[in-house]
């Protein structure tokens, strides 16, 4: 490394420490897309913004934007960020750090007259928790905004146009917010890697390859409720137990392709009494892989397989695709660029595919885009335990300082 003090990174962690503060939980991290949380989280950021000589604003979707002018105005744009939403009860990694990395690299870059016009970005429903969207705020930015997503609701029955509003959005400017694509020189985002790999491998960041295409369905198991105490067990169409058997294919299909996962992570029971036989299961079903047809091969092998045991078990089976997202191959030349800035450090990154979807997805429908992955303890993501190094915040800060540079040709 170019200096022994960690600086970089110090300041990394500050900033995230402090954003950590905004929550809509006491005692847990819980920030939901247009929650008072994430407008205390946008206000801060925008504050930090501006005192990093950005030009900031909060966008009509409460996406965060600041721009810093290139060697002349209007020139196309270096996009630097990520996403300042959280699930619930969340780490304080998973998208704040890669916003506090690209404040950090625009404070150093103060005052250099770059090819292109620097942004920093911090998205707001990267999560998609709240609202039944996918990646809204991004997928504003790249023209593919769904406007039926303003009449979804959140547990409260809120609408998102009713919540955007409130926080201080404005629906109808969300068209507005579609960029050009030649007004977009390019996207790097830094993002824990949220699995064991960099860990493994002993290093602190790796590059993107690709991120996993994503399909989604929700499933019925419809059997017939009936008294527990006397019904033979043999003569029950019992729809958790098909639920059940049908989760436990689900994983014992999986384990055959390697790279490609399958999860069930919901199930609601019908009627859900201690003393009677389900007649009702809904679940959810969750295909990832960073190959298209290995997905859907196996989500169609594990509808068969559901339709095969529901047919023995004398249950209903239906399902219903809701997200069917292709997999999405990063720009190879940002990749070699991010590779090359992490070796001129002494790191040797692995080339790795996201199981977990991100903003590059809509931002590389726009332009070129590329993602850094930093190593997280465990590989845990999405909880309280989610914890960096400040060694490895500073390496992956100078790795996109240094892309930064290398892009703009200057110096490292």
């Amino acid at each position: 490394m170019t200096e022994i003090s960690p600086r970089l990174g110090a300041r990394v962690m500050a900033l995230i420490d402090d954003l950590a503060r905004h929550t809509d939980e006491p005692g847990r991290l819980t920030r939901l897309y247009l929650s008072p949380a994430h407008r205390a989280t946008a206000d801060a950021v925008l504050g930090l913004m501006r005192a990093a000589g950005l030009s900031a604003r909060i966008d009509a979707a409460g996406t965060v934007v600041g721009r810093v002018e290139g060697r002349e105005p209007g020139l196309p744009a270096l996009v630097l960020g990520s996403h300042i939403d959280s699930v619930v009860d969340a780490g304080r990694y998973d998208g704040p750090l890669g916003v506090a990395a690209a404040l950090v690299v625009a404070e150093e870059l103060r005052g250099a007259a770059l090819p292109f016009a620097l942004e920093v970005v911090a998205f707001g429903d990267e999560e998609n928790v709240r609202f039944p969207t996918s990646l809204s705020t991004s997928k504003a930015w790249a023209g593919q905004y769904r406007f039926e997503w303003l009449e979804g609701r959140d547990a409260a029955g809120l609408t998102l146009r009713e919540a955007l509003v409130t926080f201080g959005g404005d629906p109808d400017g969300i068209p507005a917010l579609a960029r050009r694509p030649e007004a977009v020189a390019g996207y790097l985002e830094v993002h824990i890697e949220q699995g064991p790999a960099l860990e493994a491998a002993v290093q602190p960041v790796g590059v993107v390859s690709a991120i996993a295409g994503l399909t989604r369905a929700r499933c019925t198991v419809t059997g017939e409720a009936n008294h527990a105490g006397t019904v033979p067990m043999g003569m029950r169409r019992d729809a958790l137990a098909a639920a059940a058997e049908m989760t436990l294919a689900v994983e014992r299909l999986s384990e055959g392709m390697p790279g490609t996962v399958a999860t069930v992570g919901a199930l609601a029971v019908v009627p859900g009494a201690v003393n009677v036989i389900a007649g009702q299961v809904d679940f959810s079903l969750d295909v990832r892989s960073p190959v298209d047809p290995d997905r859907h091969g196996l989500f169609a092998a594990i509808q068969a397989e559901c339709r095969a045991i529901a047919g023995r078990r004398g249950v209903g089976f239906t399902s219903e695709t809701f997200m069917d997202n292709p997999a999405v191959g990063l720009d190879p030349g940002l990749q070699a660029a991010l590779d090359r800035a992490a070796r001129d450090l002494g790191f040797a990154p692995l080339r790795l595919p996201s199981g977990a979807t991100h903003d590059a997805v809509a931002m590389a429908a726009l332009g070129p885009s590329a993602m850094l992955f930093v190593r997280c303890r465990g590989g845990i993501s999405h909880n309280p335990a989610e914890s960096i190094t400040l060694e490895d915040a500073d390496a992956a800060t100078r790795v996109l300082l240094g892309t930064v540079r290398d892009l703009a040709g200057l110096p490292h």
